[in-house]
């Protein structure tokens, strides 16, 4: 008996790695994985109150999604994004926004294709390609982690079958302006391939930075897909709701793959994202006030060690990427931080970062006395473990 040559060569989920460590060394504090502190709205809970009391609650419901709940997210993506779902667009719920990208993946490629992703990438897109026997283009990014327009168009081949934006960026925290996304796609129209643009954090943004959605252009809808999730946004990671926009010559394979996947999104997890959007953005935003104050004292932490740690300030996300001084490899680094210093973050390598000695750290989970203690934890491993 033999298992999948392919997935073998898949990089292991590093998340329950760090995860793993850090249930082993009770007492850490976690930079790692990128969740949210503060809880959903009540009006989730309030939601689900009545949910399994009608016999329709126990069906199976429509692959796209309820009806109620993919009226919602046409609003939003009008209101917030200027996405006019009229103009072409279908949308469908899944299991969180991960779920999203590998449907979307499975629908545009057949093996062998290409897929750009600017550097660092998110390392959870980077395993949906390969499991797909697709291949996975790194195209570099500027010092600023800012997108190089030049790099990416040099990447295109006639294999190439998307280029793959994630702004805010996880794990870089940068947020790409509109200019370049406008230009990314173009260029995407230009070439016949499709812009696949991951909005997982648009709400996350800091210093007056603002987010832009491509598919709210007057000519993407044939070439443009967006990702949301939550997740984020709501305090929402465990429930696992996210959506896909698509333009509709996708539907037929996109329902194949959720069919055949899922058949439709969990019904009580529905009506619960229907209470977080009755509720709105302005939850997040709200929250948005505290998790910037405990970015700032990050950052001004972090900035006393700039000898051996740079920081590159980004305005997006609730994350940071670090490049430190040390002999040691960043995944011993990480496993040293947990066992020694008691505190987790997350190695560069999983984010295909191979010039030197990378983590990213998450500040979203963790209130502002946790953030500083686990800061100080970082910088003491640090100095003790840079060379």
């Amino acid at each position: 008996m033999r298992n999948s040559f392919r997935l073998q060569s898949v990089q292991t989920p590093i998340i329950p790695v760090i995860a793993n460590w850090t249930r082993q060394t009770p007492g850490t504090l976690s930079l790692g994985q990128g969740m949210v502190s503060y809880p959903p709205p009540n009006s989730v809970m309030q939601a689900i109150t009545k949910f399994g009391t009608q016999f329709g609650d126990h069906l199976y419901g429509s692959p796209l999604g309820h009806p109620a709940l993919l009226g919602l997210i046409r609003t939003k993506l009008w209101e917030e994004n200027h996405i006019g779902c009229d103009r072409g667009y279908q949308v469908m719920v899944t299991a969180g926004s991960n779920m999203a990208f590998l449907n979307v993946i499975m629908a545009i490629t057949d093996p062998g294709d290409e897929i750009i992703l600017p550097m660092p990438y998110y390392f959870n897109q980077e395993m949906a390609i390969q499991m797909q026997g697709c291949i996975p283009v790194p195209v570099s990014t500027r010092e600023d982690y800012q997108l190089d327009l030049a790099a990416i168009q040099a990447a295109i081949t006639k294999k190439t079958r998307a280029i793959v934006t994630v702004s805010p960026n996880n794990p870089s925290g940068a947020v790409y302006p509109e200019t370049d996304l406008r230009e990314v796609n173009i260029l995407c129209q230009k070439h016949g391939i499709y812009h696949i643009s991951d909005e997982a954090y648009e709400y996350f943004t800091y210093d007056g930075a603002t987010h832009f959605s491509p598919a709210s252009l007057s000519s993407a809808s044939e070439h443009t897909i967006s990702l949301y999730s939550l997740s984020k946004a709501y305090g929402f990671a465990s429930w696992r709701v996210g959506y896909a926009v698509f333009p509709e010559a996708l539907l037929p394979a996109m329902l194949k793959i959720q069919d055949t996947n899922l058949i439709c999104p969990p019904a009580i997890t529905q009506v619960a994202a229907m209470g977080a959007l009755e509720t709105g953005a302005d939850y997040c935003r709200r929250q948005l006030q505290e998790l910037a104050l405990i970015r700032l004292q990050v950052i001004k932490q972090l900035q006393e060690i700039a000898e051996i740690c740079q920081v590159q300030v980004t305005t997006g996300a609730f994350y940071l990427l670090l490049k430190i001084q040390t002999s040691l490899g960043d995944l011993e680094l990480a496993e040293c931080l947990i066992k020694q210093f008691k505190v987790a973050a997350i190695p560069g390598c999983a984010f295909g970062m191979q010039d030197g000695c990378y983590l990213r750290i998450s500040y979203g989970m963790l209130n502002r006395e946790q953030a500083f203690d686990a800061i100080q934890r970082l910088i003491a491993g640090l100095t003790e473990l840079s060379s």
